[in-house]
This record gives C-alpha cells, sequence and structure tokens, in this order.
C-alpha cells in the first residue's frame, strides 16, 4: 500500500513523502492517527502544496529554536538531594525534573526534548544535550549537590 505522509514517522519518512507500507500498518496505524493519507491521483496533486507548506513551516520552526537555543548559553540548573555512601543518590534527578526546574527559570520546555539516556544518580556537574528541533541541539549544565546534613 503507497501512502503520504502529512507528518514526519520515526523509521518511515518525514512531512510529503510517498512511501510503501504493510497494509494493516496503513490501515490501522497511520490513517486513523491521520498521520497519512492513501497515496491516489488526486492526492498526488495535494503533495506539491503540502511539501511546499511543510519547507516554510519547518524553516520557521528552526529559526524559532536557533533563538532558543541562543538563550540557554550559560544556564545551569541545580539540585540538592540527599545522598548515601560514596556519594549515591537517594532517587535520581530525571528529565522532568530538570523539565520542572526549567520551567521555574522561565524556559517552557517539554521533557521529551531532554536527552538524557538514562536518570543522573550520582552527585556532580553534568551537560545535558537538548534536542530543540530535528538540526538544533543545545547543551546546558546540570549540577547535582549534597543536601546539608540536619
Amino acid at each position: 500500500m503507497e501512502v503520504i505522509l502529512k507528518e514526519d514517522v520515526a523509521k518511515l519518512g518525514s512531512r510529503g513523502d510517498v512511501v510503501k507500507v504493510a497494509e494493516g500498518y496503513g490501515r490501522n496505524y497511520l490513517l486513523p492517527r491521520k498521520l497519512a493519507i492513501e497515496a491516489t491521483t488526486g492526492n498526488k496533486s495535494v503533495i506539491e502544496q503540502m511539501k511546499a507548506a511543510s519547507v516554510r513551516r519547518s524553516a520557521k520552526e528552526k529559526s524559532q529554536a536557533e533563538e532558543l537555543a541562543k538563550q540557554f548559553e550559560g544556564v545551569s540548573v541545580s539540585f540538592q538531594r540527599r545522598t548515601g555512601e560514596h556519594d549515591q543518590l537517594f532517587g535520581s534527578v530525571t528529565s522532568s525534573d530538570i523539565a520542572d526546574a526549567l520551567a521555574k527559570k522561565g524556559f517552557d520546555v517539554d521533557r521529551r526534548k531532554i536527552q538524557l539516556h538514562e536518570p543522573l544518580k550520582t552527585l556532580g556537574e553534568f551537560t545535558v544535550p537538548l534536542k530543540l528541533h530535528k538540526d538544533v541541539t543545545t547543551h546546558f549544565k546540570v549540577v547535582i549537590e549534597k543536601e546539608a546534613a540536619e
């Protein structure tokens, strides 16, 4: 089955691409979620309009992401956590914790854009990547300190 993608789909293609997919994948996943439309002759004429709009939208999103990336220069977020032996944390610092801390500083960032492979579980200073756009990635500093003993 041939479909025209309306949105970027991971490991399949980007907006406006005509791709061949399995019947079940197309009918049960892509079409009901409005991620694609069936590739008929009428719909193929719509591709050109979609691609032009997509290029304009992508350029605008990229420029906004680049502006936001400039604002992240020199930004650092610090956390104070309880620790056990060998400076291991009780719990961890996750991407949602970091997103909440950034929100308090005035940055509205989705936690899924924070590229933490696994939660931070030790004390120290970490450089964390933030993927704002498929072509724009910036980095900021996360500092985890020992909580003062009572």
